[in-house]
């Protein structure tokens, strides 16, 4: 029995060390593929690696195929969720900076919660909630379990872990609202009044442009851009957190 089971935990490691290096050979064969210029192909191969394991070093290099490949607005896109997972990755920042100077597209306005909600991952903040909380409740609960009255520091704990988690709880209001956030993919891209092919044309959108969903219908996202709202086709916006 023993020998069974070791059998299937050394299977599972292989299995696990295969995934790595197969992630690790696509991403070595995409930074090969965007040297040699061939942008279309590179940006599959990274495409490919971030469908199962999404990560700012792919994402970095993804906008960086895009962009030369002409598809700003994918580039900017994929900078933008290069952010999202890491928020201190430089690279992305910068790329994000010269191309949004080159195609003349502002950065989404955000509002003071979402702002905040950016200085750390979406993943940190949940733990920081989770943890203050559990702070601030056992500094009170526990002595009365234990029956010993609440010293002051005990009392200095759990005020400041409920305004820890009062403040997580608010970048995490931040972080869900910044899911509504996508960007134009499309040059030219056409806001209509009527969710339909039809619909009469309000203006049109560069590509890399920020907007915000404020709903949706079938093919279509009511959005809000910096001048106006209208309705656009959903193949012609990317969310800056699909799921």
């Amino acid at each position: 029995m023993k020998r069974l089971c070791f059998l299937i935990v050394l299977a599972f490691a292989c299995m696990a060390g295969i995934g790595r290096a197969s992630t690790n050979d696509s991403f070595a064969q995409g930074v090969e593929l965007n040297y040699a210029g061939r942008f279309n192909e590179a940006a599959s191969a990274f495409e490919k690696i971030i469908e199962r394991q999404p990560s700012a070093g792919a994402l970095v290099n993804l906008g960086l195929a895009e962009w030369q490949s002409g598809h700003a607005g994918a580039a900017i896109r994929a900078w933008e969720q290069a952010q999202w997972i890491d928020p201190f990755d430089d690279r992305a920042e910068m790329n994000l900076r010269f191309a949004r100077q080159v195609a003349q597209v502002d950065a989404p306005e955000l509002r003071w919660f979402e702002r905040a909600s950016t200085w750390l991952p979406p993943d940190a903040w949940v733990w920081i909630a989770g943890a203050s909380l559990w702070l601030a409740v056992g500094a009170l609960i526990l002595p009365r379990v234990f029956r010993r009255k609440k010293s002051g520091t005990q009392q200095t704990l759990a005020a400041l872990g409920f305004c820890v988690f009062i403040c997580a709880l608010t970048a995490n209001v931040g972080v869900v609202s910044r899911t509504e956030i996508g960007f134009v993919l499309k040059k030219n891209a056409v806001l209509l009044l009527t969710p339909t092919h039809e619909g009469e044309i309000i203006s049109t959108l560069n590509a890399g442009e920020p907007v915000r969903v404020l709903r949706r219908r079938a093919d279509f996202y009511f959005v809000r851009t910096g001048i106006a709202s209208g309705w656009l086709e959903r193949r012609q916006l990317g969310l800056v957190n699909p799921e």
